[in-house]
């Protein structure tokens, strides 16, 4: 790994790919060695973003010795493909969600990083982001009580053939959005001793908007709720309640052209409610950036995990 700056490449250069591209261009201690896709012009419009060559190799990429990690953006289906080549490559990896389609798939690459004492880092970037940071510091320091229980959602129309968010490589609410809300609530709460779902099918025949109970011994629960199947004309929207013994915070968050219009509420449990005021980042830039201190802070031979639950 360079002294001066950590040389990494990114796969896949999609709505993410370009989006990391950008992140990566606003860290001095990183430089972009190359950005892949299939599409050569794709390639080369993300390639430009941050001063990077185009490629439409990936193993050109994975067998540089000169890279340090790869940032894989690529659609699911392919991740297990591209992790486990540049972790046997010796590269530390950067992975965009969701991880996996299938157990075994997140299993193998598991397996992979900790063979090759290499770092594995997934894209579950909630327990980095201000709002999700606060009600975790809630929880430890007791100031509001005991949390009661978490409701969380994510609700977009992503699934709908028409609608501008959707892309026929992704996959059904249960990875595709309600993954970074079970590591949140785990997070927060623990490991439930038991989980119920429903779900109502989208026109494809697979789950389209899903309910879940997560339910623990102590008598506290958490609910999740995810939709791929909103209307297109909704714009997508996800948030949380979090209820503790003495007051609650409540996270909306509505996401259309853009920065996201978001309110942060606590509702005491004597007084009037009110606005909470955090300093937080841009989270794609968070996330980059979380990236970047962990491929920094890690020597060689050192091996650190983080997967989907």
């Amino acid at each position: 790994m360079s002294e001066s700056k950590i040389r990494i490449a990114i796969l896949g250069a999609g709505a993410m790919g370009s989006e990391h591209a950008e992140c990566y261009r606003e860290l001095s201690e990183v430089e972009v060695a190359g950005v892949f896709s299939r599409n050569r012009e794709r390639a080369s419009a993300a390639a430009k973003i941050c001063g990077a060559r185009a490629t439409t190799d990936p193993i050109e990429l994975i067998d540089d010795p000169s890279v340090d990690a790869i940032d894989v953006c690529v659609p699911s289906i392919n991740h297990k493909e591209f992790v486990v080549a540049a972790l046997m490559k010796g590269k530390h990896v950067f992975c965009e969600t969701p991880f996996a389609l299938s157990i075994d798939d997140g299993r193998a690459m598991i397996q992979a990083a900790r063979e090759s004492k290499r770092i594995l880092l997934v894209g579950l970037l909630m327990r980095s982001i201000a709002n999700y940071e606060h009600i975790h510091r809630a929880v430890t320091s007791g100031e509001y009580g005991k949390l009661l229980g978490v409701t969380t959602y994510r609700l977009g129309s992503y699934l709908r053939p028409g609608a501008a968010d959707h892309k026929a490589h992704y996959s059904d609410p249960s990875t595709e959005l309600m993954t970074f809300d079970f590591d949140f609530i785990e997070w927060l709460m623990g490991t439930p001793a038991r989980l119920h779902a429903v779900a109502i099918n989208a026109e494809s025949g697979t789950p389209g908007e899903i309910s879940a109970v997560l339910d623990y011994d102590d008598g506290r629960i958490a609910t999740v709720l995810a939709s791929g199947i909103m209307p297109n004309s909704f714009a997508f929207s996800a948030g949380f309640r979090a209820n503790f013994e003495r007051g609650m915070f409540e996270l909306e968050n509505v996401f259309e052209a853009g920065p996201p219009k978001s309110s942060f509420t606590f509702f005491p449990a004597e007084g009037s409610s009110y606005q909470v005021s955090l300093t937080g980042t841009i989270l794609s830039k968070r996330n980059c950036g979380f990236s970047f201190n962990r491929f920094a802070a890690r020597p060689t031979g050192a091996c650190s995990i983080r997967n989907t639950r």
